[in-house]
């Protein structure tokens, strides 16, 4: 404990030296915005009187490629409000040129890749939270929730709310207009001034730039370096406390595989979500038999590791204020991951109830609390599952952090009855956000009762303009259990024995990255990055793996960019491990060095045409190892985008260990037939899990938050393309204000 005093003590020291040069952007830039006595047309147009009177940001600032002077193309923004609404009006003048790389809502790669415009929003004011919104310049919308985790600010695009917006395109500019409902956001009542930021994303030039003035190693949607919406009186509590979405569903389904069922089940459910608006700044989220088949099918990969791999999370029950949740731990050790609950092994889980208390109840204190109850499915027991996180905000933009966890069943069983977590965490950031770092401390409790049942350490980083610098060290107990959240490194599955066991570890990883930022050429950045890591064995402290890698970085300002890379490992084997899968003798547990290297390229992204490609060659522990990669991408603006990526893998073990080659296809297709009705395609081929998938999901969102699926999704072997399932379901949800 003394160490971890003197850390804290540190950071509390450095708080007063690197904070001296914050740029106060929220002093420097202020937008007054004062209530409407006349209607708003959402039309494209800005011929409303309430724009008339409304003052106007008149010029935005370089933010990329550079961070210094005006912007050169013009963008202007008014504000205005009235019972339910709060209004945005952007006129984003060009040459008519525009790049538009989707209609499909919700897409943050063609978002961000097409002429856009987006308004981030701190309502809470504490730079800890916000809400984005969005739109390209053909009008397909995107928002999000944005939350800072470390010295970075994250945008979670999942979250999906009510909110209205009408784009109109001119020969020299473009006009949008949004109208956010006061009831979408979570916000305080109590002031009258909000953190406030708009991006303008000029693709042609591929330049972005921002209201406020802050350098290019921050990301536009920093919550650090917004401006201020100054209100002429405080923002009420918005009309309506309740949502209630309902749906129905229903389709037919057929296990070709179940030797038992012979021909196609049909079903129908029901269920209910609710939203409820307990104060302006806290939500209550609350679901009766939840129906998660619409959700996009998991993209999948070709894992070469001993780990498991994280996929992100879908649901949309799972999102809201999410990161109060899964804002604790380090790289590849969660406390927590709602994918824990109501999935297993891909299949879901039925839940039968949710429950999600989260949000702001002061200005510095957020909270969030769930309970969830799945059924009994196949040979799982029926579960509860129990969360508890505290977020309370210090100093000027560090937090406090506590998080519980409990998994319990309700069956008499003698083993697994529960599984419990805990934790502290101090996460300091400094006023200017260059410094942050990370202490952390959690426990695990089964009924086992067993000891080293701790993970402790610290992570943090520098960001600088040219340099970037981070470091962490962690130590994981054996029994640090995380049933509730994803901690793969910890278990080990021995291929002869086809037993796990469980390996405490302390992992070492100090990195840094340097960017050149050249004037009058062609490059916008280049520059070298490296990076060493060491997992030990905690109990006995010999070691597990090391790997030492660097790499030089060429980003030019067409955004082609072109990454060398080449990394050294060492790795002693726990225990005989098989990467071919069971048809050859498994690599023995002994000590393996080797090296390899990596190309990765990708042409110029605003192409109707073009390419990524990866080639990584080298040694891979007693073998060798080819890897090529490939993904073409067309687009027909504006409505369809289509793209087929091939990854080509040759392993090439000694003698009886093995040699194959394995191969990983994905087509994908995406019609948008308007910005409201969207038909995607995925047909993705892995030879190394065997399967052969097809998945097609058409939505037509009839009403804002009121969506019509049609779902067909099928899996085949991949030898002989033999039928093991198929699925069609529909899914009609709507939302009723209360």
């Amino acid at each position: 404990m003394k160490f971890f005093s003197s850390l804290l003590l540190a950071f509390l020291c450095l708080n007063s030296v690197v904070g001296q040069n914050d740029q106060n952007t929220r002093t420097r830039y202020q937008l007054p915005i004062q209530r409407t006595t006349t209607p708003v047309l959402l039309d494209g147009k800005d011929d409303d009187e309430a724009w008339k009177t409304a003052q106007e940001i008149e010029a935005f600032q370089n933010h990329w490629p550079l961070d210094t002077g005006q912007a050169d193309a013009i963008t202007k923004v008014k504000l205005t409000y009235d019972d339910n609404f709060i209004y945005v009006l952007g006129i984003i003048q060009d040459d008519g040129t525009r790049i538009v790389q989707s209609l499909r809502r919700d897409n943050e790669d063609a978002h961000w890749n097409s002429d856009n415009f987006t308004f981030v929003v701190d309502p809470i004011n504490n730079k800890q939270n916000g809400f984005l919104f969005g739109v390209n310049a053909a009008g397909a919308q995107i928002e999000g929730q944005i939350n800072v985790n470390g010295r970075q600010t994250n945008t979670d695009p999942n979250w999906d709310n009510k909110w209205y917006s009408q784009v109109r395109q001119y020969l020299d500019h473009w006009i949008v207009e949004m109208a956010i409902p006061f009831k979408t956001l979570r916000y305080n009542t109590n002031t009258s001034e909000w953190g406030m930021n708009f991006i303008r994303g000029d693709l042609k030039n591929n330049v972005y730039s921002t209201w406020t003035q802050f350098p290019l190693n921050y990301g536009g949607t920093d919550l650090n370096f917004m401006g201020t919406l100054k209100w002429d009186q405080n923002p009420k509590k918005a009309n309506g406390k309740v949502v209630l979405i309902p749906y129905l569903a229903g389709g037919t389904n057929r296990d070709f595989e179940d030797e038992g069922q012979d021909t196609y089940n049909q079903d129908f459910d029901a269920g209910i979500d609710a939203k409820v608006a307990i104060t302006g700044s806290l939500n209550l989220d609350l679901t009766i038999n939840p129906d998660f088949s619409n959700v996009d099918v998991d993209q999948q990969v070709t894992n070469l590791t001993r780990f498991s791999i994280f996929f992100p999370e879908r649901r949309n029950f799972f999102l809201e204020n999410g990161d109060i949740f899964s804002n604790f731990g380090g790289w590849e050790v969660r406390p927590f991951f709602s994918r824990t609950i109501g999935l297993n092994q891909g299949k879901q889980v039925p839940i039968t109830y949710g429950a999600r208390l989260t949000g702001n109840v002061t200005n510095k204190t957020r909270i969030g609390l769930m309970n969830i109850q799945t059924r009994e499915f196949e040979e799982l027991e029926a579960q509860n599952y129990t969360v508890a996180a505290v977020h309370h905000q210090v100093l000027q933009r560090s937090v406090i952090k506590g998080i519980l966890l409990n998994r319990q069943t309700g069956a008499d069983v003698t083993e697994g009855k529960y599984s419990r977590n805990g934790g502290l965490e101090f996460a300091y950031l400094s006023p200017n956000g260059k410094v942050n770092n990370t202490v952390r401390f959690h426990g695990a409790i089964t009924d086992e009762k067993l000891d080293d049942n701790y993970y402790y350490g610290f992570d943090g980083n520098y960001n600088g303009r040219n340099y970037r610098a981070g470091w962490s060290l962690d130590f994981v107990g054996e029994n640090y259990i995380t049933e509730l959240g994803f901690n793969p490194r910890q278990n080990n599955f021995n291929a002869i024995t086809e037993e796990v066991t469980r390996q405490g570890y302390t992992r070492i990883n100090p990195w840094s990255v340097y960017r050149f930022i050249p004037k009058n050429s062609s490059l916008n950045q280049h520059g070298p990055r490296t990076w060493h890591m060491a997992w030990l064995d905690k109990s006995e402290g010999g070691l597990i793996e090391r790997s030492h890698g660097f790499a030089y970085d060429f980003i030019f300002k067409n955004t082609t960019e072109l990454r060398l890379q080449a990394q050294v490992r060492e790795v002693n084997l726990p225990v005989p491990t098989s990467f071919l899968g069971s048809d050859y003798t498994p690599l023995p547990a002994e000590n393996y060095y080797f090296t390899q290297y990596w190309v990765n390229y990708n042409t110029d992204r605003r192409k109707t045409l073009n390419v990524d490609f990866r080639l990584q060659y080298g040694n891979f522990f007693n073998g060798n190892r080819f890897n090529s990669s490939v993904g073409l991408n067309y687009r027909v603006q504006p409505w369809g985008s289509f793209g087929v990526n091939y990854d080509f893998n040759k392993i090439d073990f000694p003698n009886e260990f093995g040699q194959t080659t394995l191969h990983l296809i994905r087509a994908n297709a995406e019609i948008s037939f308007s910005n409201k009705m969207f038909w995607t395609t995925a047909v993705q081929y892995n030879s190394q899990s065997q399967n052969y998938n097809v998945f097609s999901r058409f939505q037509w969102r009839f009403k804002p938050m009121s969506d019509f699926f049609l779902v067909y999704t099928d899996n085949y072997t991949t030898d002989g393309l033999n039928i093991k399932n198929r699925q069609i379901v529909f899914k009609l949800t709507y939302w009723l204000n209360m």
